[in-house]
């Protein structure tokens, strides 16, 4: 294994390679190839740095889907159902809304700007969780706990969903979680969502007591205590987590669940994710390939979900030109493009099938403030958004 400095290529943080062999210098080629390559393998998806949560096991080496965790269909979920509609896309953004600086935002004025994303109509903001920072990975997230900070942001905004883009599952008690989830649904008024990860930075795991080889296993379980606490009354639950007799979790989510969303493949095949969870949100690509896990995607809920829609996701890195009809060119995970690019490109996604976009300004040279309101005047007009 040999660690690379990305920052110089325009990524965040390092990334290590598992192939020896590829040379330092060719690795900015292969940074754009992910936005322009279709993934053939696993291997080949981690030798060109795509992100290695996103390299599914096997089926036969998860769990068989259990139909009766799945939690309701969350179709009248406020939060869900402004999100995400079958045939459509919309728009939401990544906290925060902001550069960083050696791996770290400036988090002044992000409540701020929350407010204003919420009072212009866009769809989501999105709280990464970030337990430890690590400088060799060089990205801190928003920095402050997820929970607490989508708590405030639940204070401050009206109509907007909240979700964790996600939650590391393995390295936080399940029951935590699960009640973390439910105060949200409630101080939230039913606007909250839940992303849950397996966890992608393993100098994190042994700070927790953890093992990184556990985590598909771990979140699989995390999955299943999370909405039986959510959905039961008094569940009686027993397993590595700990054993549960007589008790309840309260508050119970208003609409009888709160929406878990795969946060990257989590070390899960899609047949898994498909039939218990409620949605997939994984990481942008060449669009040919894009298409090619969409139709994937379908084909999983047609054997594990009875076809039932669950929306397919991604994030999408932007830096916004000055000039609206500034080309696309390729920089970490997505593009330097004007607005007019911009809606060519996310319509084109909408036509894929993608039912959302998780915009990410970590790159973005423009104040945030003028970035926003250039996309909400003349790029969200052409998007939906659910009321």
């Amino acid at each position: 294994m040999k660690a690379i400095d990305l920052t110089k290529f325009g990524a965040p943080g390092n990334f290590e390679l598992q192939d020896e062999a590829v040379p330092e210098a060719g690795i900015g080629e292969l940074l754009v190839r992910m936005m322009a390559t279709a993934v053939n393998s696993p291997d080949d998806r981690i030798r060109r740095g795509d992100h290695p949560e996103d390299v599914p096991l096997p089926a036969e080496a998860v769990l068989a889907p259990n139909p009766d965790q799945a939690g309701p269909v969350p179709s009248e979920h406020h939060g869900f159902s402004r999100v995400f509609r079958s045939g459509y896309l919309s728009i939401g953004f990544m906290m925060p809304l902001a550069r960083l600086e050696h791996g770290v935002p400036d988090m002044t004025g992000q409540l701020e700007l929350a407010t204003r994303v919420d009072r212009l109509g866009f769809a989501a903001l999105w709280a990464r969780d970030v337990p430890l920072f690590d400088p060799g990975f060089g990205d801190a997230g928003q920095i402050y706990d997820p929970w607490v900070w989508l708590g405030q942001l639940a204070a401050v905004t009206r109509e907007i969903t909240l979700s964790t883009a996600g939650i590391v599952l393995p390295l936080r008690h399940p029951l935590h979680t699960a009640k973390a989830a439910a105060t949200l649904d409630a101080v939230s008024d039913g606007r909250f969502m839940l992303g849950g990860a397996s966890g992608d930075r393993p100098s994190e795991f042994p700070a927790f007591n953890r093992r990184h080889g556990d985590r598909s296993t771990d979140y699989r379980e995390a999955v299943t205590v999370i909405r039986r606490a959510l959905v039961e009354a008094y569940p009686e639950m027993s397993g590595p987590f700990g054993n549960m007799s007589g008790l309840d979790l309260l508050p119970k989510p208003r609409h009888g669940g709160v929406p878990i969303l795969a946060i990257g493949s989590a070390q899960q095949s899609l047949q898994w994710i498909a039939g218990n969870l409620d949605g997939w949100m994984t990481y942008p690509r060449d669009q040919a390939d894009q298409k090619r896990r969409i139709d994937l995607w379908k084909l999983a809920l047609a054997e594990k979900a009875q076809g039932a829609f669950k929306p397919f996701g991604q994030p999408l890195f932007i830096d916004l030109s000055t000039h609206p009809d500034a080309p696309p060119t390729p920089i970490f995970l997505g593009f330097r493009l004007g607005r007019n690019a911009l809606v060519d490109h996310l319509d084109q996604l909408q036509r894929l099938g993608v039912n959302h976009v998780a915009l990410q300004l970590l790159h973005n040279q423009r104040p945030a403030d003028e970035t926003v309101e250039e996309l909400a005047e003349y790029v969200l007009p052409h998007f939906s958004t659910s009321r």
